[in-house]
């Protein structure tokens, strides 16, 4: 009932002035518009109906750091925990909705336990982001968004949603500082989408390489084989190595890094090593450059096969046994066979009885055969001498050589010479082990040997005269 007691009327008399005088009519001051609806049901009909998981709308009426309101014309305000505002993580609030703004949520719980409204804004942004997602991926599109985030093995990109780009898919080549990237607005393709899992797999690679098709068709068509280019080692793997050519990457194959027995490709370079690398072939199919660096450098084989020729002697280390002889290197990725039959004139059963992995020694090469790459050497014919090759007799001297280059006499090393290379210690080694039986042909030694001993007749014994 509405109090009307003090309410001036029309002439500005107060209704109990009125009532005192007698002259009080009583005013209406409330109008009916309800008609045959309930005050209820009129209260009823101001409130938003919804479900759990439906989409709303409303407007921001407060923001801490811990939650947001959200006026949805609901009987009382929906609370947007702090952790359903954004796909990002420990975000603060304030930078993700104002005062006043229209935002859209989604029901997390009509009412929870303590009988509030609970909503989330990032859920509704998901829901939303998913359908258009999907749509691009059916169109083959291009999604676009900031990097949030990195974690292990790639990034978090905010499409709307939280899109994995792995590591490997970043750029056309692996990159391994993925920090840089924080911040950045990028552009991939999505090549993986599981509604379910919660699963979107992006690749920026995929489009970089869409993006670059006609750069990379004009690269592959300029490039010939035989060309010597230069390059950057972009990655080192298992089985070679990648070199940015400054368009495309190609593969140099472990088995064309190094004329010498390559272990593993970091041996031999590390990324970010600047190479000359010759073009083996170019795939304009598959868009695969084949590369080689050792094309680029002295083969070795045939350096050797230049300087030294059949009959020489060479010092060399065994450097494996195998059941049917010994592998000597005789130079820088240069290794020789000397078979079991050549390892000493009486009969050999096993390697090991002769040399012993480690071991250095005098071999003569019996045989050369580039094409091959093989090189037979013998132990047993060196004994018997020969021409010794020619850096040798530059370490030892002249006066130790005929004019063929064979050897015609013993050093004094103590009275005539110091050894100061391995070489010409190995050869003083040599000498000292032999005596005067060295290898060379018509050796001085030889010459100036004693007498032979004369047979004194029937004892067999023998005397022998001073040299």
């Amino acid at each position: 009932m509405s109090d009307t007691t003090n309410a001036p009327d029309n002439d500005g008399i107060t209704a109990g002035e009125a009532v005192l005088e007698g002259e009080y009519t009583p005013r209406m001051i409330i109008f009916d518009d309800l008609g045959d609806t309930s005050l209820d049901e009129a209260i009823s009909g101001t409130i938003v109906e919804f479900e759990d998981g439906d989409l709303v709308f409303g407007k921001v009426v407060k923001v801490d750091k811990d939650e947001v309101l959200l006026d949805i014309g609901f009987k009382s305000e929906g609370v947007i925990p702090a952790r359903e505002l954004s796909i990002r993580h420990d975000i603060d609030p304030f930078e993700v909705v104002q005062l006043g703004e229209e935002v859209e949520a989604l029901v997390l719980q009509k009412e929870d336990k303590e009988g509030r409204l609970i909503l989330s804004k990032k859920r509704a942004q998901y829901e939303r982001a998913w359908g258009t997602i999907e749509g691009i991926k059916n169109a083959n599109g291009v999604v676009k968004g900031p990097v949030i985030e990195v974690v292990k093995g790639g990034l978090i990109v905010d499409i709307g949603l939280r899109g994995f780009l792995p590591a490997s898919l970043v750029e056309l080549r692996r990159v391994r500082d993925l920090q840089p990237y924080v911040g950045k607005v990028v552009e991939a393709k999505i090549i993986e989408l599981d509604k379910n899992r919660n699963n979107v797999v992006l690749s920026r690679r995929a489009w970089l390489e869409e993006t670059q098709k006609e750069q990379r068709e004009e690269f592959l068509e300029n490039l010939k084989p035989g060309e010597v280019r230069r390059g950057v080692v972009s990655s080192v793997v298992n089985f070679g190595v990648f070199v940015d050519l400054g368009g495309m990457d190609g593969l140099v194959h472990v088995s064309e890094l190094s004329w010498k027995h390559v272990d593993h490709p970091s041996s031999v370079v590390q990324v970010g090593d600047e190479i000359q690398v010759l073009v083996l072939d170019v795939d304009l199919d598959k868009e695969r450059i084949s590369l080689s660096l050792k094309a680029t450098q002295s083969d070795p084989w045939q350096e050797f096969a230049n300087a030294h020729k059949v009959g020489e002697l060479v010092y060399g280390r065994v450097t494996k046994l195998v059941p049917f002889g010994a592998f000597i290197q005789v130079g820088e990725g240069i290794e020789g066979l000397v078979h079991i039959s050549e390892m000493a004139a009486h009969h050999v059963d096993l390697p090991e009885q002769v040399v012993q992995p480690g071991e250095e020694l005098w071999v003569k090469i019996i045989d050369i055969d580039l094409q091959r790459r093989r090189i037979s050497l013998s132990i047993k014919q060196a004994a018997e001498g020969g021409e010794v090759a020619a850096e040798y007799r530059e370490a030892f001297g002249e006066h130790a050589y005929d004019e063929e280059g064979n050897y015609i006499g013993q050093i004094d090393y103590s009275l005539e010479f110091t050894p100061e290379t391995e070489a010409q210690a190995a050869w003083a080694e040599y000498v000292a082990e032999h005596g005067l039986e060295v290898p060379g042909a018509g050796s001085k030694s030889e010459e100036a040997s004693s007498d032979v001993a004369e047979s004194d007749g029937d004892d067999g014994s023998s005397e022998s005269g001073d040299e």
